[in-house]
């Protein structure tokens, strides 16, 4: 599901750099014998074999070929010496029936449909029982309606069209994909009225205006349609009719009517081919600054009755199963602790890239890892590797599994580490900043395929040369590639299978992948997500497929051997005192913000700019931004700051002298610490989410959104929440120093 950051949004983090490694920029070198050892197993012929049978026909949850991978994945599992078993959970998944979408004004033109067969794409000619271009739990109907283009439907789109004085109500929205997670356009369509909603891909974002289309490059064709779920997953992921508790056979359910994250209009994707002939005939006014796409013509807002649309959707809602391999190789020493790494194997037709491509790096790292234990190595601690059904409708598999599983994640999980799609070019990564040395030291272990450097290196000088390719990095990120220390990595949203164990359970987590090079966002979701277009365009020879499985499997091991988990606090302590910042700007400059509209408004300073060929109304007029009360969660960001430093100053000290029993009692604190960071009643309107530091935004989808029990409700003017999630949130955070402060006790003897 999850979409990779482009190189420029990966360089844009604006995360504070960890504690400084001071490493060269060289070729990758690894002193360590059993990393080399597991990179001489890595098979990467065997790599391109699983991709191409895995993607070879259509693989959506509940299809033969879906079915069959799963018999795959655990005999191959089971061939290299795991345990395994399949976890199969019973959940609502709605496949089409029947869709429809036509103009039927100014004329009728028939619209939708299966993309067509390309020469050279052999799966392309072979999509009997794949889907058609469908939206995962829209909210099936018949309408007819006058369409709107909205933009990308986003909520400054309809801020924008309200100052225009133009309603959606009782019309079909169109709008183009970007900008914000598809499931945000119909939702928001919905919200305001809407009666239906087409999303396309306009060229502009990832067709011609980009590269060469398929086949002859990368990027979407005129006929590519991206499907996807709209289930408003920022409520909660997983199967709709359980939230909270896991969708076995015989779950109490909510009825599809009761369940808040299934859209209540109809809802359907497009080709920018077919979204060419409505977009051509719309008539209106033109659009605003910035709302104009990529198609050969002026853009117009529509609305008029020039254009009316018939949209149809008809679907099975019954249940389906969805079914998770889990395979475990057991602790010698720890047998009860857990290192966690996964990703999923369904995909929306073939799935080549999203998923296959992590699937199959993913299973070299079991194939290297069953090796080692051949050849006499035994973890210390127990690796589980889960491959994941049903995460492209909505997280389904992991979701179900966290949530049936949650008391013993508790108990015994260390870390879950994730990908997702592959790619080629940077090493991107997300997660808990605890973890974010683990990670470069990882980076800096494995060659990059193309240039020989090591992984890390290659990213510090993308980060180095990126503004001179006109590019922008961040200040921080920039001052942590000059200063030779570690790199940060950004905070984790939504949009793949670390949601449940981040966000619900507690769990740190990290997602991992390679981007920047590959056009594979020109394929994503479509007919067109193929092994050719892999092959061709997005990982030849899967190279970097093969080095993000040195990547993942440095950490996985390192986790499962280390004598106390590699965290470094201060990272952690650093990113939270970089996310107060930020909320203490957001306050202030909306508060100035307010001020000034007034100040402008009360001028007619608005009225005197408005066109009168294209009146624009002023902004409509806000609470004002009060002074917040947030000096207890200040003073909670000093205190755990402070903690950090101490407990990881007093680590380097005396951390690999602990005796057995030190050592125990430094690892029980230290296993649940983040579980800390939940609060019992989540976030408002979304109990789901328990993480106060690392949640998906309200109006984000993906994206991230820290601390976001404050920094969401000043953004949606609900001070009162503002001030009670200060509190909420210093609480959490003061806890977390606590247990940092009887660890490092711990560790310098003081300990009672």
């Amino acid at each position: 599901m999850i979409r990779r950051l482009t190189l420029a949004a990966a360089l844009s983090c604006t995360m504070l750099s960890g504690m400084a490694t001071g490493a060269p920029r060289s070729v990758a070198t690894d002193p360590n014998p059993l990393d080399a050892r597991f990179d001489r197993a890595i098979d990467n012929a065997g790599q391109i074999a699983w991709l191409k049978q895995m993607s070879s026909q259509p693989n959506q949850v509940g299809s033969p070929h879906d079915a069959a991978n799963t018999q795959f994945i655990a005999a191959q599992f089971r061939k290299w010496g795991w345990d395994v078993r399949i976890d199969t959970y019973q959940v609502l998944y709605p496949t089409p029936i029947s869709t429809k979408v036509e103009m039927v004004t100014p004329e009728h033109i028939r619209l939708g449909g299966q993309e067509p067969p390309v020469k050279g794409d052999p799966t392309s000619y072979h999509t009997k029982g794949a889907l058609p271009p469908y939206l995962a739990y829209q909210g099936d109907g018949d309408v007819t309606g006058d369409l709107v283009y909205v933009n990308y439907g986003m909520r400054d789109d309809y801020e924008a069209l309200a100052r225009r004085g133009i309603s959606v109500k009782g019309k079909i929205v169109i709008a183009r994909y970007g900008e914000g997670w598809r499931g945000l356009k119909p939702l928001l369509a919905q919200k305001h009225g809407a009666i239906g909603c087409i999303i396309y891909s306009d060229p502009a974002d990832d067709g011609y205006a980009r590269g060469d289309v398929y086949p002859k490059g990368g990027w979407r064709s005129a006929a590519g349609v991206q499907r996807g779920s709209v289930q408003d997953q920022s409520i909660h992921p997983g199967d709709p009719l359980t939230p909270g508790y896991a969708a076995t056979a015989d779950a109490k359910r909510l009825t599809r009517k009761t369940a808040p994250s299934i859209l209540k209009i109809p809802a359907l994707p497009m080709s920018y081919g077919d979204a060419t002939k409505l977009l051509q005939a719309m008539q209106g006014r033109n659009v605003p600054d910035g709302w104009q796409g990529a198609l050969p013509f002026a853009y117009h807002i529509g609305g008029t009755g020039a254009v009316k649309v018939h949209l149809a959707v008809k679907s099975d809602w019954s249940l389906k199963p969805v079914r998770d391999v889990v395979a475990t190789i057991p602790g010698s020493q720890y047998p009860d602790q857990w290192v966690v790494r996964g990703n999923h194997y369904d995909g929306w037709v073939f799935g080549a890239s999203d998923p296959l491509t992590g699937t199959v790096a993913m299973l070299g790292e079991a194939k290297a890892i069953g090796a080692l234990v051949k050849q006499g190595w035994r973890p210390k601690r127990s690796i589980v590797y889960i491959a994941w059904d049903g995460e492209e409708p909505g997280l389904l598999g992991s979701t179900e599994w966290t949530e049936d599983h949650e008391k013993e994640l508790r108990q015994k999980a260390l870390l879950y580490v994730n990908t997702d799609n592959g790619g080629r070019g940077y090493l991107h990564a997300g997660g808990s900043q605890d973890f974010q040395h683990l990670v470069n030291e990882a980076a800096a272990g494995v060659s990059d395929p193309e240039t020989g450097v090591s992984v890390l290196d290659r990213l510090r000088d993308g980060v180095l040369t990126r503004k001179f390719a006109g590019g922008h990095v961040s200040p921080d990120m920039l001052k942590a590639a000059k200063g030779g220390g570690d790199l940060p990595i950004e905070p984790l949203g939504s949009g793949s299978d670390y949601a449940g164990f981040l966000e619900h359970v507690g769990i740190p987590s990290l997602s991992l992948g390679f981007s920047g090079e590959s056009p594979n966002y020109g394929a994503y979701h479509s007919v067109y997500d193929s092994f050719h277009h892999v092959m061709a365009f997005d990982d030849p020879g899967l190279k970097y497929g093969s080095a993000l499985s040195q990547v993942v499997g440095r950490i996985v091991l390192r986790m499962a051997d280390a004598p106390t988990p590699p965290q470094h606090f201060t990272d952690f302590a650093d990113a939270v005192s970089l996310y107060m910042g930020q909320i203490e700007t957001l306050e202030a400059k909306q508060r100035a913000k307010d001020d000034e509209q007034v100040k402008l408004t009360r001028d007619g300073a608005f009225r005197a700019v408005s066109n009168p060929d294209n009146p624009v109304a002023a902004p409509a007029v806000e609470p004002r931004t009060p002074h917040l009360v947030l000096a207890p969660l200040e003073n909670a960001v000093d205190h755990l700051k402070a903690s950090a430093s101490a407990y990881d100053a007093a680590y380097a000290a005396n951390g690999a002298e602990l005796s057995a029993d030190r050592r125990a009692k430094l690892n029980e604190l230290l296993l649940s610490i983040d579980q800390l960071l939940l609060d019992p009643k989540g976030l408002t309107g979304r109990p789901w989410f328990r993480n106060l530091i690392y949640a998906p935004g309200r109006f984000t989808g993906y994206g991230a959104k820290t601390i976001a029990g404050v920094r969401e409700a000043i953004e949606e003017r609900r001070f009162d929440d503002a001030n009670e999630y200060a509190v909420r949130t210093a609480r959490a955070l003061n806890a977390y120093a606590a247990r940092l402060d009887a660890a490092r006790a711990v560790l310098d003897g003081s300990a009672s």
